[in-house]
């Protein structure tokens, strides 16, 4: 039996930046982790240690650092892009580079002073193999909840099934999202993007009465596309951040609908990917309505 070398890859894992811009009074911050990974010719180094195509991981590092001092650190994708982009055109024996940015957001406060913000996370991922180039921006952590306007009923029963059907329950969930960008370039207006993006991801969640979260997770990525006409697709993970109903009668209390127990797990997890299709074939806008008339 020939056994052989399969799929490999290589980097910096985890690089820590940040970045002050002190050359204007009110100072601007930028705090990233950044990742670096490598692909390429690079057989020899596995099977006989031959080194002479590894770019180490550190001088990878030094590079993240030297070009925050060289061209600043203001998107995440541009800066992504030129990293991405160096590695490849630099090193000949790599053909593939991608670059995992998450940057850390921090409130202002005055001039120079700044409070972490305990919000999203915003990031992105620029990939550059070839003539090819693909940036995905994204977000973690936004957490949205609506306290009504979801139910959640007609769904498989079998021997083991003991969760009862509602008609009104409190939907939360913590968003992870990533969208793909037709034709990336540097310079495009990345902040714009993302604002525009997010801005729809959470106006659909407000505005959809969800008989599901994988309906509500459709109409988010939908809303996106349908307003966003430089995103390719958009990638949604979706946990069902439940909140149960107290049981309240043993001390004589009734409970209609207004004490709950937030549990963190276990938890539903709901993925799924909205892509552009040919217009023949596009599904139809989802429902956005509320219940019927005569529903709860």
């Amino acid at each position: 039996m020939r056994i052989v070398l399969g799929a490999n890859q290589y980097g910096k894992a985890e690089v820590r930046l940040v970045r002050v811009d002190r050359t204007v009074p009110r100072h601007d911050l930028r705090d990233l982790t950044v990742g670096v990974t490598l692909a390429g010719d690079l057989t020899d180094t596995h099977l006989t240690g031959d080194n002479s195509r590894v770019l180490p991981t550190d001088s990878q590092k030094n590079t993240v650092y030297a070009f925050a001092r060289r061209y600043g650190v203001d998107q995440v994708e541009d800066f992504g892009l030129r990293l991405a982009r160096h590695f490849v055109d630099s090193q000949p024996a790599i053909t593939r580079a991608r670059v995992t940015l998450a940057e850390h957001g921090w409130r202002r406060l005055g001039p120079h002073s700044f409070a972490r913000d305990g919000a999203q996370t915003r990031t992105a991922t620029v990939t550059v193999s070839g003539a090819e180039t693909v940036v995905e921006s994204g977000l973690t952590g936004l957490v949205l909840l609506n306290s009504t306007g979801s139910e959640f009923a007609g769904y498989v029963r079998d021997p083991y099934t003991t969760l009862p059907e509602t008609d009104d329950r409190v939907l939360a969930t913590e968003v992870e999202a990533s969208w793909r960008y037709d034709a990336p370039s540097l310079g495009r207006d990345w902040a714009g993007s993302y604002a525009g993006v997010r801005s729809a991801l959470v106006g659909a969640f407000v505005e959809t009465y969800s008989r599901s979260l994988q309906q509500t997770l459709y109409a988010m990525g939908h809303r996106v596309l349908d307003t966003r006409p430089e995103v390719a697709e958009v990638r949604l993970a979706l946990p069902n951040r439940h909140h149960l109903l107290v049981d309240l009668t043993p001390f004589g209390l009734d409970n209609p609908g207004e004490v709950f127990v937030a549990t963190d797990r276990p938890y539903g997890l709901i993925e799924g990917t909205v892509t552009r299709a040919p217009a023949e074939k596009s599904d139809p806008p989802p429902d956005a309505a509320g219940p019927a008339d005569g529903e709860d």
